[in-house]
Formats: structure tokens, C-alpha cells, sequence
């Protein structure tokens, strides 16, 4: 591997355990001894004919009536063999939802649909796959719920849907529509697209490690969190850097030993931030997820997110806030520091 802009070789031929033939393709991020690569291209004809394949992007948006149900939908879609590329809890402007539904503007139904996406936060996502558009749309079922019901009963709008608007999530078309709805929620230009929905108020911060995310653990994990009567206000898919990740573990250097390796694995891969409110006073977020320890935790709490998800200490499936002071900083830190 050679490093182009400061004139070296970065990789001799080397074992790498983590890094699978189905990661090389164009488009997708791979992580490399903490280096975070872009594939751009393929080196020869040869690669492109073996490794190019159906892959597309397309968008995955849960609507407000399906987001208490996020952690289901994220195993649905993980199951699916789709790699979620990007991913963010956010709340649309009037004019950002007349954007993404330009296409019914003549319909009856306009106002109703723009009102009821505008109601409360959806959870954007890019989904990578084969066939991408046409298989997230198969698996969504037919747009009125009741119809998906009768003919596609194993359906995401037959599960989670109500009726013909609230049907539980959305999907373009077409390519071209999965390229411009994709550009709303995620701007390829830099810029910022719709808000987050942090409200920074009574919260914590837990953070859905790489190795878990790898494991395609971050549904079953949302899900637990949310069935342990905890609110997620806020979600976000980050890409972490070696730096920001020092930067944000500092309080642990030179306290915990395995700080290194702690700031190894958090940008090792994509990882998922959440804000987490605590409502009930009674309910400690920490607690819930057990000691950092996942053997400590399985022997002591078993019933805790790192006693069923944790591998080991540094692996150990969440980062949650230790103190409670620190609680909002952190939240701070992903949803107004990095997110901007």
C-alpha cells in the first residue's frame, strides 16, 4: 500500500484478519490498522471484473410513527445482507420535507404527509447492497399498510405500518430518486442537511462500539436499550479519527491501562452514538450497562448490555458516560462538535 501524497509505502503484503473480500468495492470506507481508506477505483480491468458487482446506495428513512420500533427495523435490514453506510436521528424543516416529497405535491394527501413527517424525528440512513433500490423497496412492502397486510404479510409496512402515511419507512424508486433523496439527508458537497434531533437536556451518552457494530449487534442493542425504558434522542453514525478518539477518551489516559487499546478499537470502524434519556431518575443508564468487564459483568449482572454483547474489556460492546456531570459534555461532543 502506497501512500501517495507523502511519497511512501504505508503496507507491505500483510495479514490482515479484518478487513473480507465482499468490503472491496467502490464507494465503501475500510479501516486499516486505524487508517480510514476510501475505495475510489479499481487498479486494473481485471479487479473491476472480478470485484464489480450490483452494488447501490439507496435511502432507508424510518418515519416518526416507526422509530420507537428502530431497533427491530435495523435488524430487518441488517439481515437483509445490507451494510448501513450512514445513519442519523433527525428532524425536518416544513420546506426539508417538501423537498423529499416534491413527487405528491399535486396529491390530496400533500399536507397530511407533510405534516406527519414533520411531526417528530425519522432516522435517515444509506443502505449499501445488490440491487439496493429495488430490494429495500421489496422488502418495505406496498405503500398502504393495510394492502402490504393482505399481500405481503412479512413486510416492514405489514409489520410496523398503519395506514397509506403512516407506513413505518420510505424508499426511492428509482436510482436517480436514491441519488437526490440521498443528497438531502446526506450532502455529498459538505454541507449539512436536516438537524439532528439532540435536545442535550436530562442525558447521557452511550456509544455502540465498531466490534459490535461489525457483528451487526446495533439493532439488538437499540433494542434492549429501548425495552429497558430508556428514550434514544439522538443517533448518529460516526467514522471516527485516531485524534478526535484520543481527544475524547482523555479523561482515561493514565488511568486505565488499557487506553491504547481503548482508542484502537473506537476507530477501528464505524461506531453509533446515541443521546440517552434518563426520564425515570430511578433508572441509571450506567448501571444498565454493567461493568466494563463483559466476564466480571456475565458472573455479577447478567441481565446488563455488556454481559449479552460485551467480548472483553476493550471489546466490551458500549461506551457509556461514567460520571454524571460528564453525561451532556459527551453528548456535546458527537451532536454539536463532530456534527457540524
Amino acid at each position: 500500500m502506497y501512500d501517495v501524497k507523502n511519497h511512501r509505502t504505508f503496507l507491505k503484503r500483510t495479514k490482515y484478519d479484518d478487513l473480507h473480500l465482499e468490503d472491496l468495492f467502490v464507494g465503501n470506507k475500510v479501516t486499516v490498522f486505524s487508517r480510514h481508506l476510501s475505495l475510489v477505483d479499481y487498479g486494473d480491468q481485471y479487479t473491476a471484473r472480478k470485484l464489480g458487482s450490483r452494488k447501490e446506495r439507496t435511502l432507508a428513512l424510518v418515519k416518526p410513527d416507526a422509530v420507537p420500533k428502530i431497533g427491530e427495523l435495523v435488524d430487518i435490514i441488517i439481515n437483509a445482507g445490507f451494510t448501513i453506510t450512514k445513519a442519523k436521528m433527525m428532524v425536518l424543516s416544513r420546506k426539508e420535507a417538501m423537498d423529499l416529497h416534491v413527487d405528491h405535491q399535486s396529491k390530496p394527501f400533500y399536507n397530511e404527509l407533510l405534516h406527519f413527517i414533520t411531526s417528530g424525528p425519522v432516522v435517515a440512513m444509506e443502505i449499501l447492497g445488490d440491487d439496493a433500490v429495488s430490494e429495500w423497496k421489496k422488502l418495505l412492502g406496498p405503500a398502504n399498510s393495510g394492502v402490504a397486510r393482505a399481500d405481503a404479510p412479512g413486510s416492514i409496512r405489514a409489520m410496523f405500518g398503519t395506514d397509506g402515511i403512516r407506513n413505518a419507512a420510505h424508499g426511492p424508486d428509482s436510482f436517480a430518486s436514491a441519488a437526490r433523496e440521498l443528497e438531502l439527508f446526506f450532502p455529498s458537497s459538505g454541507g449539512h442537511g436536516p438537524a439532528n434531533s439532540a435536545k442535550f437536556t436530562n442525558c447521557t451518552c452511550c456509544i455502540i462500539k465498531p466490534h459490535a457494530v461489525n457483528e451487526g449487534l446495533t439493532g439488538k442493542i437499540i433494542k434492549a436499550v429501548l425495552d429497558g425504558g430508556f428514550e434514544i434522542s439522538a443517533l448518529q453514525l460516526f467514522n471516527m479519527e485516531r485524534a478526535n478518539v484520543e481527544e475524547f477518551y482523555e479523561i482515561y489516559k493514565g488511568v486505565v491501562a488499557e487506553y491504547t487499546e481503548m482508542v484502537t478499537e473506537l476507530c477501528s470502524g464505524p461506531c453509533i452514538a446515541l443521546e440517552i434519556r434518563q426520564l425515570d431518575p430511578q433508572k441509571v443508564f450506567r448501571d444498565f450497562c454493567g461493568p466494563s468487564d463483559p466476564e466480571i459483568a456475565r458472573h455479577l449482572r447478567p441481565g446488563t448490555l455488556r454481559a449479552i454483547f460485551g467480548k472483553n474489556k476493550i471489546q466490551n460492546a458500549v461506551h457509556c458516560t461514567d460520571l454524571p456531570e460528564d453525561g451532556l459534555l459527551e453528548v456535546q461532543y458527537f451532536f454539536k462538535i463532530l456534527d457540524n
